[in-house]
């Protein structure tokens, strides 16, 4: 991943309500949510979430698709792993670390 791709993804995060749309949408797994769905669940007004869910399409980190006559929208794991990985490409400078991460094997998605 480069730099400008890390930028624009923790950009698209660096707000309360995307931020809160992504983590929905992480939870919610490959079968994803419709903005209906979100809008309810989030309690974030339909016109305010259409726009945070472009920005964070913008950024690469949600997917959307057509289902009949919904949207659907679904986090993009293998950015959102880009991303962690990038982060801690170097963490303790290569050796073993003393903070241990949850073991992402255990998540059929990462």
């Amino acid at each position: 991943m480069e730099e400008n791709d890390v930028i624009q993804s923790l950009a698209a995060l660096a707000q309360p309500v995307r931020l809160r749309v992504f983590r929905a949408l992480v939870v919610a797994g490959p079968a994803g949510l419709t903005p209906g769905a979100l809008s309810e669940q989030l309690v974030v007004p339909a016109t305010s979430l259409s726009f945070h869910l472009k920005e964070l399409t913008h950024a690469g980190l949600v997917s959307q698709e057509r289902d009949g006559r919904h949207l659907v929208y679904r986090a993009a794991f293998a950015r959102m792993n880009g991303l962690l990985h990038y982060l801690t490409e170097h963490c303790c400078q290569g050796g073993a670390c003393e903070v241990s991460a949850p073991d992402a094997s255990s998540c059929p998605h990462c």
